[in-house]
């Protein structure tokens, strides 16, 4: 396959006209580069993390301080991915409920009625934007996380990688309603336990 024909199929992956800075819900999956299993493994349908795979998620828990405007919801790192529901809000609605730290249900759903399906998103780097977009999130999150992976080879021995820590691109969901949100959850809780059967879960 041509760069030019990838380029043309990572741009295709997006909503074509949505705005990623709207306030609301998104569900996150990024997959590390062909697959391979650097985070830690799942035995008796439990996550262990290896201390890579514990650096990505105190990095992913860091994020708020670094963009006020995002709350995060539900996340789980898997040997070889991970997934999170990320809202982009005002930082003013930046509040958790009382019950199970959740994002109050105003801001569930993505503020546009016009997208109507779900799409993948291309990686960007983040920007000095007061309003980040998705993209500027997850290409922080991807950067930061690339940077400390490095270090943790050259200083720990970790397994290196091949190229890039992660796949150029990451996979979103727009959370629809408090319905999807639910069921967005209750999927990232019991991952481990589907790991048998996860898509991720191949030999490459």
């Amino acid at each position: 396959m041509s760069e030019e024909v990838q380029r043309r199929r990572r741009r295709s992956i997006r909503v074509h006209g949505y705005d990623y800075s709207l306030e609301g819900a998104y569900f996150v999956t990024v997959v590390t580069q062909d697959r391979a299993r650097l985070l830690g493994a799942v035995r008796d349908d439990e996550v262990r993390l290896s201390p890579a795979g514990e650096m990505v998620q105190a990095i992913w828990r860091s994020l708020p301080a670094r963009f006020p405007s995002v709350v995060l919801d539900s996340f789980v790192v898997m040997p070889n991915h991970v997934h999170g529901v990320v809202f982009l809000t005002d930082e003013a609605q930046a509040r958790w409920t009382t019950a199970g730290g959740g994002v109050e249900a105003p801001l569930v759903g993505a503020q546009d009625d016009a997208v109507s399906q779900e799409a993948g998103a291309t990686t960007r780097g983040a920007t000095t934007r007061v309003a980040p977009t998705l993209g500027d999130v997850v290409g922080a999150w991807k950067s930061l996380t690339t940077v400390a992976y490095i270090a943790g080879v050259k200083q720990a021995h970790w397994s290196p990688f091949a190229g890039r820590l992660w796949q150029r691109n990451y996979y979103e969901h727009i959370v629809r309603n408090d319905e999807d949100l639910s069921a967005i959850r209750q999927y990232i809780l019991t991952n481990p336990q589907q790991w048998a059967q996860d898509a991720e879960n191949v030999h490459v």
